[in-house]
């Protein structure tokens, strides 16, 4: 017996690629009210550092040694480069499982899932277009908060070079890329983050749970890391390479802690991403 989909697929003018096209779930996930108050969140951070500044004085150096926090004031491109530090571990885990395990699981919850499927949208398409969408608010995300940082740390410290902690200076040129290049590896990074939560988003009709759920395993990496007695199995963990993107800011940038965190992160997500389009290509969509 012919399914609605193969039927469709024989009719005149259906075309399965047209399907749910990638504008038109933007523009839903982009009304939603959680993507606005992320975004509102992460455009607040450095207001809400900024103010800490203000608040506290200037960071100083502790016992002679001086990090990345220390040099927040220096100039806008070092409040930005703090904005990213204190963030990547945990905030910017937030919006990946967000965007991406609140996708197939909302539907789910809706009880609209099986009537997109009936639209006819064949599966995979609607996959393709939730994952695409799904990791583009990710970056976009990603993006906002630096890009707001330094608008804020200029405004308030001056445009200047990137101060480095460990002596010597980037010009502001310069630093430019290289913020451009931490962006892109944290993004690369949390990918892992992103295929948990799609994952997980095909598995349960619990959008909190997808979501929750691929936070909690994120920290269980971090724990994971933390412990030194697992020694070199650590360097097949995500977690242990989330902050390679440090090497990236320096005046002769190391490359290697980058490249190896870039290969595991991705196998790591393609896997997870496989195991997402295998099983909702054979689940019984009953919501």
């Amino acid at each position: 017996m012919t399914t609605l989909v193969e039927r469709a697929e024989t009719a005149s003018g259906y075309r399965a690629g047209r399907t749910l096209p990638l504008r038109v779930e933007l523009v839903r996930q982009l009304k939603r009210r959680r993507t606005l108050v992320m975004a509102g969140i992460l455009a607040a951070l450095p207001f809400v550092l900024l103010i800490a500044f203000a608040i506290g004085g200037t960071p100083s150096d502790r016992g002679g040694q001086i990090t990345l926090m220390d040099t927040a004031t220096a100039s806008g491109a070092n409040f930005a480069a703090v904005n990213l530090f204190v963030s990547a571990g945990f905030l910017l885990v937030i919006p990946v499982a967000l965007f991406c395990g609140d996708t197939v699981a909302s539907e789910a919850g809706w009880s609209s899932l099986r009537y997109l499927l009936a639209a006819p949208v064949p599966r995979a398409r609607l996959l393709w277009s939730k994952l695409v969408v799904g990791l583009g608010l990710s970056l976009a995300a990603m993006i906002l908060l630096p890009v707001v940082a330094l608008a804020v740390g200029t405004a308030a410290y001056g445009w200047g070079p990137l101060q480095i902690p460990t002596g010597g200076s980037l010009a502001t040129g310069t630093a430019t890329q290289r913020l451009l290049v931490v962006v892109a590896y944290i993004f690369v990074s949390q990918l892992v983050t992103a295929g948990l939560a799609f994952w997980l988003s095909t598995k349960t009709d619990a959008p909190l749970g997808a979501v929750g759920g691929a936070v909690g395993l994120t920290i269980v990496g971090n724990v994971l890391d933390a412990v030194t007695a697992l020694g070199h199995w650590r360097d097949f963990l995500p977690a242990h390479w989330q902050f390679a993107w440090a090497d990236a800011v320096q005046p002769h940038p190391e490359w290697s802690g980058m490249i190896q965190g870039t290969a595991i992160s991705i196998t790591y997500a393609l896997v997870l991403f496989a195991l997402a389009f295998r099983g909702f290509a054979r689940k019984d969509v009953v919501s």
